[in-house]
This record gives C-alpha cells, structure tokens and sequence, in this order.
C-alpha cells in the first residue's frame, strides 16, 4: 500500500498541539472540509461531515504523554482505517506528522486529494495555534 507523511512545523509547544489536535470542540476548526460538528459518545466523536459520507466515527488511542495521536476512522459503510499521527518535539516547537495511505481501490487522484486535504489541516492548526501563542 502506498503512503505518504505530510509534517507541520509549528512554533508552539508539542503539548499545546496535542491538545488540541484530542479536542473535539477544535476539529471544526482545523479540519472543516470534513468536520461540521462533534458529538462524543463514550469516548467516540460522532463527526458529522456536512456531506453525502453522512458521520463518520473517530476513535483516538488512549490519552498519552508520548504524543501519539493515532486514531481509527470508521465510515457509516462500516469500512475503516488506522491513521497514524504524532506530535513530536521540533526545539521549542513542534513537528506535526501525519501519514495518508492509498487504501485499496483508492485512485491516484482520490490519494493524492486526500494528501492535499491533510497538508490543508495541518497548516490550519499552525495558524490557528501560532496566531494564539
């Protein structure tokens, strides 16, 4: 399967990313391609995306000093897949990775999309978090 890690530097602390990367009331914000609202059940968002996709699900691993934001995204179709992400320490700042994969039956272009929309929401959280810094 191919893939490809997209990475932000961003000027503020790892823990303040990891924040509010584990925020659900920032996804809106960073990630509104997708993102029209969240509901968390028991520990779950409920992400309503705004588009025929309908809610998709997020499960983030558990709460953890390491920065690992990994999370499962599951589609109302029951199909899902394992996002890899991280927030590590860049000197006094940060370095926000995130590795897209061209999922089975995926076009290149469909890949390719969803590299653009990742670098998109990862730029948005720099300017969210370094506007507030």
């Amino acid at each position: 399967m191919r893939s490809r890690t997209v990475s932000m530097e961003i000027a503020v602390p790892p823990e303040t990313v990891y924040r509010c990367v584990r925020d659900p009331q920032q996804l809106p914000l960073w990630a509104a391609g997708i993102c029209k609202s969240v509901t968390v059940v028991d520990g779950v968002w409920h992400v309503d995306t705004g588009t025929e996709i309908g809610t998709v699900l997020l499960a983030f691993c558990e709460d953890n000093r390491f920065g690992v934001l990994d999370h499962t995204v599951t589609l109302s179709s029951g199909q899902s897949q394992r996002v890899p992400m991280r927030v590590i320490a860049n000197g006094e700042g940060s370095e926000l990775i995130f590795t897209v994969f061209q999922t089975e039956g995926m076009s290149d272009e469909a890949f390719i999309k969803d590299i653009q929309a990742v670098t998109r929401d990862l730029k948005t959280i720099k300017t969210l978090l370094e506007a507030t810094a």
